[in-house]
C-alpha cells in the first residue's frame, strides 16, 4: 500500500515507465547571494548536480550571467569540474553533441556529449520498438536523432505528406492541384515517435491522427478506429518554456495536449503512451543518475555519489520530477527497486543515491512576481496545473526544497550545505 500511495501522483496509463512512478510559500529556503562561510575543499565529491538549461543557464541564445559565475565555482584551475554535473534538458530538436558544443561555447569549458541528456535520450532503452516502422514528428535533425536513439526504420511527417498529398488540406497553397492516384505500395506504419514540437502543427496533427485512426495505413479508411491504437512514444511534456520573450512560449507539451484532445474528441477514448520521456519522468532521472555515476568513475572519484541536487526553473517539470524521484529513492530504500518495478528498462548497478533535492531558480518560467507562476491566485484559488495529463496534480511535488534567485546562488547553497569551499 505504501507503494501505491507514493505513485498516486502518476495516472495509470500503459507503459513501463509509469509503474515507478502551491508553490513554495514566499522564499522558503532561499539563500543569500553572499555571506556563506568558506568550508574545506574536498577532493572526493559525494554529491552531483542535475542542471536544467533553458531558464537556468540560458535564455534563448543568451547566457544568463549567473551561470558564468556558477561555473567559475564548479570548474577548477585545470578546467575540470570539481563535482559531477549532468545537463538535463527537455529540449530535443538538436543533436546531443551539438548541444554539448553550444554549452561549451556559452559556459567557457568543455562539455562532453555524455554530460547532456535530451528529452528523448532514454528512448535508447525502448529497444522493443527500434525495429518497427515509426512515423517521427519534430524538427531539426529528426532522422539522425531517431537513428542515434536506435530506431532503424523511420518516416517523417513530410515524407508521409509527399506520399499522400491529399491528407494535408489546411493550407490552401499546399493543396494538390489535381487528385493523385491512390498508392498501395507504402509500407504500413507501426508506431508514432514524438521527439519535439514540429513547425507546421496542423500538418503533423492531421497526419498523426490519420496514422492512428487507420492503424498505420493512412491511404485507406477504417469504419471504426482501432483501440488500443498503435504504440506512441513521446518526449518533452513541458507546456511552456522560457526564451527571450517576457512571457513563456508554447512547448511540446502544448502540442501533446492538442493531439490528446483531438484524439479524445474524435474517438471518445484516451490517447495512451507506451513511454513518456523527459522531466518529470522518473526514468529520465534514473538515466541521469547513471550518467552521474559513470562520470564520477571516469574521474577516479571512489566515494559513492549519495546526493543529487536538481536545479530548474519550471515547477511542473523540474521541481515535480526531482521531488518524485526523491520519493522514489526513499521508497526504493525501504521497499527495494525491484518491488517498485523501476529497473525493468534501465539495467544499472545498485544505486548509492539517497536523495534528490529540488532547487527552483527565478530566472525562467518561475517568477514570484508574475502571473502564471505557481503563486496562489487572488481569492486563495489554486494555480492552474501545467503538468502533463498523466501526472496528476500534487501540491507537495511542485514545492521546491529551496528557492533561490539564480543558478549561482544554487551552487553556493549546495557548497555551503556540503561544507565545500566557494
Amino acid at each position: 500500500m505504501a507503494v501505491l500511495g507514493l505513485f498516486a501522483a502518476v495516472r495509470a496509463a500503459p507503459g513501463p515507465w509509469q509503474r515507478v512512478a502551491c508553490a513554495a510559500a514566499g522564499f522558503r529556503g532561499r539563500c543569500p547571494g553572499k555571506g556563506y562561510a568558506v568550508g574545506r575543499a574536498q577532493s572526493q565529491p559525494t554529491f552531483g548536480f542535475l542542471l536544467d538549461i533553458d531558464g537556468v543557464l540560458v535564455r534563448g541564445h543568451r547566457v544568463i550571467p549567473a551561470a558564468l559565475k556558477a561555473f567559475r565555482r564548479l570548474v577548477n584551475a585545470q578546467g575540470k569540474l570539481r563535482v559531477p554535473v549532468v545537463f538535463v534538458t527537455n529540449a530535443g530538436n538538436i543533436l546531443q553533441h551539438g548541444k554539448a558544443q553550444e554549452l561549451s561555447a556559452l559556459l567557457g569549458f568543455k562539455v562532453e556529449p555524455d554530460q547532456v541528456i535530451l528529452s528523448h535520450s532514454p528512448m535508447k532503452l525502448f529497444s522493443q520498438y527500434h525495429g518497427k516502422r515509426m512515423i517521427v514528428s519534430g524538427q531539426g535533425p529528426l532522422v539522425e536523432n531517431a537513428q542515434i536513439l536506435g530506431f532503424k526504420n523511420v518516416v517523417t511527417v513530410d515524407e508521409l505528406r509527399m506520399a499522400f498529398p491529399v491528407l494535408d488540406m489546411v493550407d490552401l497553397q499546399r493543396r494538390p492541384k489535381t487528385t493523385p492516384l491512390p498508392r498501395n505500395d507504402f509500407p504500413a506504419i507501426e508506431g508514432v515517435l514524438l521527439l519535439g514540437e514540429p513547425v507546421r502543427w496542423e500538418t503533423s496533427l492531421q497526419l498523426i491522427m490519420d496514422v492512428l485512426l487507420s492503424n498505420g495505413n493512412p491511404g485507406t479508411g477504417l469504419a471504426t478506429a482501432p483501440y488500443p491504437h498503435l504504440p506512441v512514444l513521446a518526449s518533452n511534456m513541458d507546456l511552456l518554456w522560457m526564451a527571450e520573450a517576457k512571457m513563456p512560449r508554447f512547448g511540446h507539451g502544448t502540442f501533446l495536449l492538442c493531439l490528446e484532445t483531438i484524439y479524445r474528441k474524435v474517438t471518445g477514448k484516451e490517447l495512451r503512451y507506451k513511454g513518456l520521456m523527459g522531466k518529470p519522468s522518473i526514468l529520465t532521472y534514473q538515466y541521469a543518475e547513471e550518467l552521474i555515476r559513470r562520470q564520477a568513475e571516469r574521474r577516479g572519484w571512489a566515494a559513492p555519489i549519495q546526493k543529487l541536487y536538481a536545479v530548474g526553473d519550471n515547477p511542473m517539470s523540474d521541481v515535480y520530477g526531482a521531488n518524485l524521484f526523491n520519493q522514489y529513492l526513499k521508497m526504493a530504500k525501504h521497499e527495494g527497486a525491484e518491488k517498485l518495478g523501476a529497473s525493468g528498462l534501465l539495467k544499472q548497478r545498485p544505486s548509492a543515491t539517497q536523495s534528490c533535492a529540488s532547487i527552483l531558480v527565478c530566472t525562467g518560467v518561475y517568477s514570484p512576481k508574475t502571473p502564471g507562476s505557481t503563486e496562489p491566485a487572488q481569492g486563495g484559488e489554486a494555480p492552474p496545473f501545467h503538468g502533463h495529463r498523466d501526472f496528476s496534480f500534487s501540491p507537495g511535488l511542485i514545492e521546491a526544497a529551496h528557492i533561490v534567485n539564480d543558478v549561482d546562488e544554487a551552487v553556493q547553497l549546495v557548497f555551503h550545505k556540503e561544507g565545500w569551499a566557494l
